[in-house]
Formats: C-alpha cells, sequence, structure tokens
C-alpha cells in the first residue's frame, strides 16, 4: 500500500519555527514530485508547496515564499518542509502528496498518492 505519513506539527508562538516531515512507506519517492497542502477549519485545502522529484524545482504559494523552505532526502524517502516566521495565519491541518507528475500534483492538486487523512496540525497562537 502506497502510504505517506505526516509527522512534527504542533503549537508554537508568532516568529517561531517548524519542521514537518513527509515520509513514504510502500514505494520510493525518488519518482514522484510531493507537494505540501494545508487546511485551515472552514477554508478549503490550499497548495503551500511543491517540489519535483530531482529537487530542481520548486515553488512556493505567495503567502510562503520566504518563510518556507521544502527540501527532499531521497535517500531517507522523506520530504520537509521547514516553516519560520510561523503567522497565526499558517495555522491548518498540513499534508503531503505525491505525483509522478508536478503539474498534476502542484497546478491541478490530483496527486494519486495522498489520502487527506490525519495530516500533521500546526497551530501558531501566542
Amino acid at each position: 500500500q502506497l502510504q505517506l505519513v505526516e509527522s512534527g506539527g504542533g503549537l508554537v508562538q508568532p516568529g517561531g519555527s517548524l519542521r514537518l516531515s513527509c515520509v513514504a512507506s510502500g514505494f520510493t519517492l525518488d519518482s514522484y514530485a510531493i507537494g505540501w497542502f494545508r487546511q485551515a477549519p472552514g477554508k478549503e485545502r490550499e497548495g503551500v508547496s511543491c517540489i519535483s522529484s530531482s529537487g530542481g524545482r520548486t515553488n512556493y504559494a505567495d503567502s510562503v515564499k520566504g518563510r518556507f523552505t521544502i527540501s527532499r532526502d531521497n535517500a531517507k524517502n522523506t520530504v520537509y518542509l521547514q516553516m519560520n516566521s510561523l503567522k497565526p495565519e499558517d495555522t491548518g491541518n498540513y499534508y503531503c502528496a505525491a505525483d509522478p507528475s508536478l503539474f498534476r500534483l502542484c497546478v491541478l492538486s490530483l496527486p494519486s498518492v495522498g489520502s487527506w487523512g490525519q495530516g500533521t496540525q500546526v497551530t501558531v497562537s501566542s
């Protein structure tokens, strides 16, 4: 079974940092683009950041540019999202998803792997 498991969320004060991890099981990530998405209560899910299978291409939502960094370690079958200078509006449940196509994943938001299941909760509050 292809599965992605997110971790690393928590409660942090505004201005703080967190690093999220997305670990794959049942498949290897090196042929997949990976994306981070988030959903706040009462809001639609939105794309946060994506990274190509090689790691050579990344993109970010305007709201997180300059504060978040996506990276991947294919040897560890893991993708990370380093989040700095966190703001209350970053609060939400964060999910990772995967697809062999960066376009399908990041433009169409149609991943082939990712259940929008548990995710990891990020709460930014004083």
